[in-house]
C-alpha cells in the first residue's frame, strides 16, 4: 500500500503526497476528481465550518505543510490529530476530504511507530462533535482524546493478539 511505502522510506509530508493518497481513495470512484484540488464552492452537510474558497486552496494547503513541519513540540498523537483537523477544515477536495483526512492521521500516528487509530462507527458522533469543536473554537482537546482512545484500543487488540493466552 502506497502509505505503508511512504512510512517505510520515512518521507516527510508534501502537497504531491496527500495528492497521491487522495488519488488512491477516488480511485475507481471518481477519475476525473481524484488527485484534483475542488473548482468550486462547497460545504459540509450538518458541520457549521465555514470552508475556505477554492481560490485559496493551494495558500491553505502550503500553509497546512509550513505548519506541519513546525509541529514536532506536539505530542505525536496531538500532533497527528491537528494535522487531521486542519486538513478536514481545508477540505480541498471535491469527495474523499474524510477519508483522506483520517489516511494523514495514521500516515503521521505510524511514522512515529504508534498504530493505526481507528474511529468506531459508536464513535462517529462524538468524532464530528469534537472536528466541529476544533474546527470552529481551535480546541484539539476532544479531537485529540479521541484519536488517543482510538490509538489505546489498537494497541490493545495488537498485544492481545501477540501476549501468551492466560488460561
Amino acid at each position: 500500500m502506497y502509505v505503508e511505502e511512504i512510512i517505510a522510506r520515512q518521507e516527510a509530508l508534501s502537497e504531491w503526497q496527500i495528492k497521491n493518497i487522495h488519488s488512491l481513495v477516488l480511485k475507481g470512484i471518481d477519475i476525473e476528481e481524484a488527485g484534483r484540488y475542488r473548482r468550486e464552492n462547497v460545504g459540509i452537510s450538518g458541520a457549521s465550518t465555514t470552508l475556505p474558497d477554492f481560490l485559496h486552496l493551494s495558500v491553505e494547503m502550503h500553509r497546512l505543510i509550513a505548519w506541519y513541519e513546525q509541529a514536532n513540540q506536539l505530542h505525536p498523537i496531538a500532533r497527528a490529530a491537528e494535522l487531521h483537523t486542519r486538513f478536514v477544515k481545508i477540505h480541498p477536495f471535491i469527495d474523499g476530504n474524510g477519508r483522506t483526512g483520517r489516511l494523514l492521521l495514521n500516515f503521521d500516528l505510524m511514522k512515529l511507530g504508534y498504530p493505526p487509530a481507528a474511529i468506531r462507527k459508536e464513535d462517529r458522533l462524538a468524532y464530528y462533535d469534537a472536528l466541529d469543536a476544533a474546527c470552529l473554537g481551535g480546541d484539539h482537546d476532544a479531537i485529540t482524546h479521541l484519536v488517543a482512545d482510538a490509538v489505546l484500543r489498537s494497541l490493545e487488540t495488537y498485544l492481545s493478539l501477540v501476549s501468551p493466552a492466560s488460561t
